[in-house]
């Protein structure tokens, strides 16, 4: 025992009611696995509601199920697909339509995976896509063109559209939302 210095010992990992013994498994619910085939074939029927003219039951079923266990390009395809359908809905028909779904049974929760969409399309918006680096030409002035005159501003449309419903969907749900959001470590 003379060769042991008390002061190193970690007493928490003695307790098992400490902090330091707390399994963080517990903090994320179990997710079923879904497959990049089923996440397809739900984007087509909802892609099918769509161009049914039923913009909110589209919208609905595309929030109500989440790929929370899918694979990242399960995740890739239901977020172009939410973001269609995001550009598809009028301004003028977004509050409407929020209010409708926050008023409904588990209408937080919907609210809540389309701000976890939201964030998702926005930081993709943000990052530039591989094909527009590998079309950048040097200039004589040091700087890059990054895309051709007239083109390229397909991403700021996006933007624009998703920060309006980030706009809307604050009004609505509050700024719980995104709380919600950012603690939740299920990911879309």
């Amino acid at each position: 025992m003379a060769n042991i210095n008390w002061r190193t010992i970690n007493i928490d990992l003695l307790d098992p009611e400490s902090p330091a013994n707390f399994s963080t498994t517990s903090l994320a619910p179990a997710v079923a696995s879904v497959s990049a085939s089923e996440v397809q074939s739900l984007s087509s029927q909802i892609k099918q509601l769509l161009r049914g003219g039923d913009s909110e039951g589209a919208l609905r079923g595309a929030l109500e199920n989440p790929p929370y266990g899918g694979d990242a390009a399960a995740k890739e395809v239901h977020l172009a697909t939410v973001v269609e359908i995001l550009q598809s809905i009028k301004q003028s028909e977004m509050s409407p339509m929020l209010n409708r779904i926050y008023g409904s049974d588990g209408g937080v929760e919907v609210l809540d995976v389309l701000m976890k969409y939201l964030y998702k399309g926005m930081s993709h918006a943000s990052q530039p896509s591989s094909a527009s680096t590998r079309s950048m030409s040097p200039q004589s002035t040091g700087f890059s063109q990054i895309h051709s005159r007239g083109g390229g501003e397909g991403g700021g449309q996006a933007m624009s559209v998703l920060l309006s419903w980030h706009e809307k969907l604050v009004e609505i749900a509050g700024p719980g939302s995104i709380v919600r959001v950012m603690s939740d470590r299920r990911t879309v």
